[in-house]
C-alpha cells in the first residue's frame, strides 16, 4: 500500500472497520509542494465517510463557475458550478495535493505509515498479510506482478506541463486551441494553479527551453495566461507524458491483493477524476472488507468499483483525443457542449 491519496483513505477506512494496518510508503516525506486538485461531491461524501470532508474543505476553496475559451478569449462553453451545487448539494471544492495528503495522514495515528520502505515484491506480502492492498501509483510494479505487461500504460499522444504562479485569479478554466490547452484554478490568494497541454511525440523534448517554449505556444493567448507564463520561472513546475492504462485491467483483486487508484485504473487527467476515484475506492474497500471475510469483500469491491472505473477512463480518453484535434474544429466544440450538457461527472 502506498501513502498516496487513495493509500491513506483506505488506511483510514480499514482501521475504521477494526483491521490493523500499515502502510508503506517510498518516498521519505509527504510531498511539501503540488499543484491543485478538484475534489467533485461523490469524493467530498466519501471523505465525510472517513471523518475528514470538513478538513478538507477548509483546507481548500470551492470551485467558481469558468469556461473552456478559444485562444481569443471568445467562450465555447460554460463549466456551471451551480448546477453542479443544484444537483449535488455543493460545487467541486479545490485543493492542493500536499494540503489534502496533510489532511488524510493526520487521521491516521503516528507509524502507519512507514515512509522510506518500498515494496518491490509482493510475495512476501501477501504471505505474511491478510490483505494486501496495490495503491501503487499509475507505474504499479505489483500490478505488472500480478497481470503482467499486457496491461500497460499507453501514451495519449500529449505531454503536460503543471505548475503554480504568483497571481490572483478569480476563476478557473481551460482554453482550447489546435492540438494544445492550457488551464488555470485559483488556489487561494495570490497563488494560480497552471497546466499547459501540447500534443507531442512521445518524450517529446522542445528545442527552446520550456518557458520559452510554452511562450511561443501559449504567450498570445487570452489572458490571464502570458501573465501566468510570465511568472514561470518562480513557480515550481512538473513535466511530464501523459499515460493511460490500456487494456482495462480484467480484475481488480487477484488472491489476496487488491488495486485502487491509478494501479487499477490510470487514467488521462481530462476529467478531474484521478484522485476523487481514487478516493471513492478505498472507501469502497473499506466497507466490503467490514464484515471480515477477505474473499466475499474482495469479489465485492471488485463488483463495484471496476466498471465504474473503467467508464471514467474511457471518457476521459474520449475527451482527451477530443481536445487534441487539429481539425474539424467547430464540430469539436458542439460535442463539447453537448457531452457538459448532460452534465459532470460529479
Amino acid at each position: 500500500m502506498g501513502g498516496g491519496i487513495g493509500g491513506l483513505a483506505t488506511a483510514i477506512g480499514l482501521r475504521a472497520a477494526g483491521w490493523q494496518v500499515c502502510v508503506y510508503e517510498r518516498s521519505d516525506t509527504l510531498p511539501t509542494t503540488g499543484t491543485g486538485l478538484g475534489i467533485w461531491p461523490s469524493a467530498l461524501r466519501a471523505l465525510d465517510g472517513l471523518g475528514v470532508g470538513g478538513a478538507v474543505r477548509a483546507a481548500g476553496l470551492p470551485q467558481r463557475s469558468g469556461a473552456i475559451r478559444r485562444p481569443d478569449g471568445s467562450r465555447i462553453v460554460t463549466l456551471d458550478m451551480d448546477k453542479v451545487r443544484e444537483r449535488h448539494g455543493e460545487p467541486v471544492h479545490l485543493v492542493s495535493r500536499p494540503a489534502l495528503l496533510g489532511v488524510l495522514s493526520q487521521a491516521l495515528p503516528a507509524g502507519v505509515v512507514r515512509f522510506g520502505c518500498p515494496v518491490d515484491d509482493v510475495t512476501a506480502l501477501r504471505r505474511d498479510h491478510d490483505v494486501v492492498v496495490a495503491a501503487d501509483g499509475i507505474g504499479s510494479r505489483i500490478r505488472t506482478a500480478l497481470f503482467g505487461d499486457r496491461h500497460g500504460l499507453r501514451y495519449a499522444g500529449a505531454t503536460v506541463w503543471r505548475g503554480t504562479a504568483d497571481l490572483d485569479t478569480e476563476v478557473g478554466g481551460e482554453t482550447w486551441g489546435v492540438g494544445a490547452r492550457f488551464g488555470v484554478t485559483p488556489q487561494g490568494p495570490g497563488r494560480t494553479n497552471w497546466y499547459a497541454v501540447l500534443t507531442a511525440p512521445e518524450h517529446h523534448r522542445p528545442a527552446l527551453d520550456d518557458p520559452d517554449e510554452l511562450r511561443r505556444v501559449f504567450g498570445h493567448w487570452h489572458d490571464p495566461i502570458p501573465a501566468v507564463l510570465d511568472r514561470y520561472a518562480t513557480s515550481h513546475v512538473i513535466r511530464h507524458d501523459i499515460h493511460h492504462l490500456a487494456p482495462a485491467l480484467p480484475s481488480y483483486t487477484a488472491g489476496n491483493v487488491a488495486l485502487l487508484g491509478d494501479a487499477a485504473h490510470a487514467m488521462t487527467p481530462d476529467l478531474g477524476q484521478g484522485a476523487c476515484q481514487a478516493i471513492i475506492d478505498g472507501v469502497a474497500l473499506a466497507r466490503c472488507l467490514s464484515g471480515g471475510d477477505v474473499a466475499a469483500g474482495l469479489r465485492a469491491y471488485d463488483r463495484e468499483r471496476r466498471r465504474p472505473t473503467q467508464r471514467m477512463a474511457a471518457t476521459a480518453l474520449m475527451v482527451n483525443r477530443m481536445s487534441q484535434a487539429r481539425r474539424l474544429l467547430p464540430l469539436r466544440d458542439a460535442v463539447l457542449r453537448l457531452a457538459l450538457s448532460l452534465g459532470p461527472p460529479a
